[in-house]
């Protein structure tokens, strides 16, 4: 059996170069306490911002000055805790770091309190008074928006020094999964013995071709998370109950209200994702499933089918170096600028793409301002590995492109947008695939790669979103959130949607239990906004050539001065309306019929 290998074992080339943030663990040590000690220079301004806009500017650009530091401090011990979770060092240091943030906020809330607190129009006299304050417009303007909710200042205090306390959920539940999770060795149809992980598992035996491993795979990874399922629930409904509780506190209807409002989304567009998706989506992905079971010659479809492959065989070059060389050559339809910002980050160790124990699974992107994005990926040596570093250069890409144009304060855009530029490299990657192929295998590779992206984000996160609408309503109602709840809605949710397609068996209703997700407020829906505006975009380019890459690029460059669907009408796409939505499920049917019609 292949042994898993220690961090300390992994080859260096295969993981991110951390020394770009700190050379050594000392000089974050250093920063770490130049952090907490330039608080000072934020709350000096505690009790005078009523002064004058030239005390609120300089009390702004000092918060933004601490938050650029604290960034490097707080990325440097996180990326160190997700390449491996069982170290204690990095544990540590990850605690030290949630502390200093906690004290960061509770002796900075005074801003907005005070703020708000100034005789009415006080601050929009400002805006108008003090250029300078122009950079610093959609901070107050924000602030504005949320006055009618904030407490008084002694409760923000309170609650910004619980933060620590507030966000245990996910702590827990992330620490626990890397540190703490073990699954039974696995088998092969020949009796080849295999280690099993969590990572393993969705990067690599759920897609298998082998049935038996496959599934075998399956029932090792559930008998995992069964061991798990009443402290998840707990943890989970933790995190559901604080939301809920946070959200009548603040005058709220409900925490959807509220984490939407945080969005800056509305409840109408929120509703016509998961009501408009699920109901249209779920006929095509049927008949997918249905095609599956067949070409596989299964006499049943378990849930740890839906992503094998139906054309095992044909395997396309799989090894990194040549998916960086087709990501370049596939992205440099969005200009010479942007490409380059691709090829740095492939060649240059922004990457984590090593399997270790006690890494953390799935993949993301952390784009540090004043540094470069760093992106996790456990690299499988499978082609879907490819569009997945497609997706995380997109927020890679995303990232540096606004940092380079904007100042910190107006990088950062809405949860509800942030998965649009990763979503849209994906498809536009594929696209550049099929353009320069006339195989028909590698066409229906390629489309099968797309209905892989959409599942991903259509059907997976949707379905998962969807869990949070139904487990929100029934905190909202004081029920109790518990593992048993998790499961039977979990289970009802995939059963609606499948139909009598797929079984959904006691390892399915399991699956709330693999995304963290659900610790970031309501983000799991947030992908299908993003693959929504994606597909709209890629097809844009597609048509109009230049003009739909220039609105986009203008849109990176954009970053977080814009509310999320101005963003999205400004790559000429309406989230208000139903028609994007729908186009991009028709469209999904489209693959479905094709891929269907080649076998």
């Amino acid at each position: 059996m292949q042994k898993r290998l220690t961090r300390a074992e992994v080859p260096v080339e295969e993981t991110w170069n951390l020394a770009d943030l700190f050379p050594t663990v000392q000089a974050w040590e250093a920063e770490l306490a130049s952090v907490e000690s330039n608080i000072g220079n934020v709350t000096k301004y505690r009790g005078k911002l009523g002064e004058g806009p030239g005390a609120l500017l300089a009390c702004l650009i000092a918060l933004e000055d601490l938050r650029k530091q604290f960034v490097r401090v707080m990325s440097y011990a996180s990326l160190n805790l997700s390449s491996d979770g069982t170290s204690p060092a990095n544990q540590a240091m990850a605690g030290r770091v949630g502390a200093l943030a906690a004290k960061m906020q509770a002796a900075t809330s005074f801003i907005e309190t005070e703020s708000l607190a100034l005789p009415e129009g006080t601050l929009e006299r400002y805006l108008a008074a003090e250029p300078g304050l122009a950079d610093f417009r959609r901070t107050i303007e924000r602030m504005l928006e949320e006055k009618p909710h904030i407490l008084s200042a002694q409760t923000e205090m309170a609650l910004a020094s619980l933060s620590e306390v507030l966000e245990a959920p996910g702590l827990i539940y992330n620490r626990s999964k890397s540190s703490d999770m073990t699954f039974d060795p696995i088998t092969d149809a020949k009796g080849d013995q295999y280690p099993m992980s969590f990572a393993g598992y969705e990067g690599r035996y759920e897609r298998s071709a082998d049935t038996t491993l496959r599934r075998n795979a399956y029932a090792s990874f559930s008998k995992g998370l069964n061991a798990y399922k009443n402290t998840y629930g707990a943890t989970w409904g933790t995190e559901v109950k604080k939301n809920v509780v946070l959200a009548r506190l603040r005058g709220y209807k409900s925490a959807v209200e509220m984490i939407l409002a945080q969005q800056e989304v509305t409840l109408e567009v929120y509703n016509n994702l998961h009501d408009i998706i699920l109901k249209e989506l779920a006929p095509h992905m049927r008949r997918y499933a249905e095609l599956r079971k067949r070409v596989l010659g299964l006499d049943k479809l378990l849930y740890c089918d839906i992503e094998a492959p139906l054309d095992p065989e044909f395997n396309p070059p799989t090894t990194y170096e040549a998916a960086s060389d087709i990501l370049v050559k596939g992205l440099a339809v969005l200009g010479p600028e942007y490409v380059q910002i691709i090829a740095t980050g492939l060649k240059n160790r922004w990457i984590d793409r090593a399997d270790n124990i006690g890494k953390s699974t799935g993949a993301f992107c952390n784009s540090v301002y004043g540094v470069h994005p760093y992106i996790l990926i456990t690299w499988s040596n499978n082609m879907r590995n490819a569009l997945t570093l497609a997706h995380e250069l997109g927020h890679a890409g995303h990232g540096v492109t606004a940092q380079k144009h904007l100042r910190l304060t107006n990088t950062r855009t809405s949860l509800f947008f942030v998965e649009a530029p990763s979503t849209i490299n994906e498809l536009i990657v594929g696209q550049d695939i099929l353009a320069k192929s006339a195989d028909t295998r590698m066409r229906r590779w390629v489309l099968m790669q797309f209905l892989a992206t959409y599942h991903h984000n259509f059907v997976r996160h949707l379905i998962e979103g969807e869990l949070q609408r139904r487990i929100y309503a029934r905190a909202e109602k004081g029920e109790p959130i518990t593992a048993n709840t998790l499961s039977q809605v979990q289970g009802d949710i995939l059963a609606e949607f499948w139909g009598d397609t797929v079984e959904i068996d006691d390892g399915a209703r399991l699956t709330w239990m693999r995304q963290p997700h659900y610790y970031r407020g309501l983000y799991p829906y947030t992908y299908s906004a993003g693959l929504t505006v994606g597909t709209a975009v890629a097809q844009a380019i597609r048509e109009e050539g230049q003009p739909a890459v220039d609105r986009w690029l203008t849109v990176l460059r954009a970053g977080g001065t814009l509310k999320p669907l101005d963003l999205a009408k400004l790559a000429g796409v309406d989230m208000t309306k139903p028609e994007p939505i729908k186009k991009a499920v028709a469209y999904v049917g489209s693959l479905v019929d094709e891929v269907v019609g080649s076998f």
